[in-house]
């Protein structure tokens, strides 16, 4: 009597679907531009829980067991000796039945997104994360930068590697990106700044670039944080870029933007909604300073040092990683520290190198079959 035993194992289906968690009054809204000379439609952040759905034991099916039946297709009859010379032929049976393949779950690819905030001449730690990154074998499917952060993203996302954006950082001269255009609203026109990133980029828009990019900015009139995801590259950094009081407003069909660091200092809301799983924040600000300030400029970098820090604390609160290069003494105006600041944006991918593996093996792990 033959016994074939069946096994069925059936696997769960883990939604690990990361969401934002905001304030009471759920933060700035996100709103989009379909192009950076179109005007933007408000699009309200949705509050979600960041609650991952837990994964249960997998159900195991019971194993039955096979019987023999006896034929009963005729009446019993006696049974005859073969005869002489005949010896009785085996009976032939078919091969063991084998138990069914169980099926290999096959996850989609992990979407990581590098959040990148402003800090003026602290970007170039920017370049230092990227590169270590790299090193590591982690390169971001989705890049959002705010202020400094939009002009190395958006290079980063041109195809740029981090090796190339470290010579290109040596070599750039910053007063050629410097246009004097002394009016009431400030010193600086910003559109040398907007030539220079179309040009390094082949004037490429957003939507064109190899990597999914966008760029965060806050329309001056309503205080509302706008996300360019199409349209002139260049434009839309210079629109994030343009520090209030030093770059003049970006005029944009009819609205006029300024630095997006204003509401969104790290942008991980806007990184989330593009449809990262995990969002890498890179926060380069400057902590605000423990001494007296001892004039009016001192006075105003504080002011602006103390805004960015609380508002800051709230969206990086709802990102996987926070990476915060080392940056005490460099001063946003301090173009000659760069070699620094790159090596404290490789230092800070090293120290925490373990740390982030497993953070994204964990997030792979619960991710959904594809």
């Amino acid at each position: 009597m033959l016994t074939h035993q069946m096994r069925a194992l059936l696997w769960p289906i883990v939604l690990g679907l990361a969401a934002c968690a905001t304030r009471g009054d759920h933060g700035p809204a996100l709103v989009e531009a379909n192009t950076p000379a179109a005007a933007c439609v408000p699009q309200p952040v949705p509050a979600c829980s960041a609650q991952g759905v837990p994964a249960s034991p997998p159900a195991v099916a019971g194993a039955g067991q096979a019987s023999s039946v006896p034929d009963s297709s005729g009446p019993a009859t006696e049974a005859k000796p073969a005869p002489p010379g005949n010896p009785p032929a085996p009976m032939e049976t078919g091969p063991a039945e084998s138990a069914p393949p169980v099926p290999e779950q096959v996850h989609r690819p992990l979407r990581i997104a590098l959040a990148l905030g402003g800090g003026a001449a602290r970007g170039f730690a920017h370049i230092g994360v990227i590169r270590a990154l790299e090193a590591h074998g982690i390169k971001p499917d989705i890049v959002v930068g705010t202020s400094a952060g939009s002009l190395v993203g958006a290079l980063y996302a041109g195809g740029i590697d981090g090796d190339q954006l470290t010579r290109l950082a040596m070599s750039m001269d910053e007063g050629a990106l410097s246009d004097w255009g002394m009016s009431s609203s400030g010193f600086f026109k910003g559109e040398s700044l907007q030539a220079w990133v179309d040009k390094s980029l082949g004037d490429r828009p957003i939507e064109k670039l190899p990597r999914k990019f966008a760029v965060t900015a806050t329309d001056l009139h309503t205080g509302q944080l706008v996300v360019f995801e199409r349209g002139d590259t260049g434009l839309a950094v210079r629109a994030s870029s343009s520090v209030p009081g030093v770059f003049q407003p970006v005029q944009i069909g009819d609205h006029e933007y300024v630095d997006g660091g204003v509401v969104s200092p790290v942008p991980v809301r806007a990184a989330r909604r593009l449809g990262a799983d995990i969002v890498i924040a890179v926060d380069i600000s400057a902590r605000p300073s423990v001494g007296q300030p001892s004039n009016i400029i001192g006075i105003w970098l504080q002011t602006f040092a103390i805004m960015g820090q609380t508002i800051g604390a709230w969206e990086m609160n709802e990102a996987d990683i926070v990476l915060i290069p080392a940056l005490p003494t460099m001063s946003g105006s301090n173009f000659r520290a760069r070699s620094a600041a790159i090596r404290a944006g490789e230092d800070v991918v090293e120290l925490n190198a373990a740390r982030i593996r497993e953070v994204l093996e964990a997030k792979r792990r619960n991710l959904p079959p594809s």
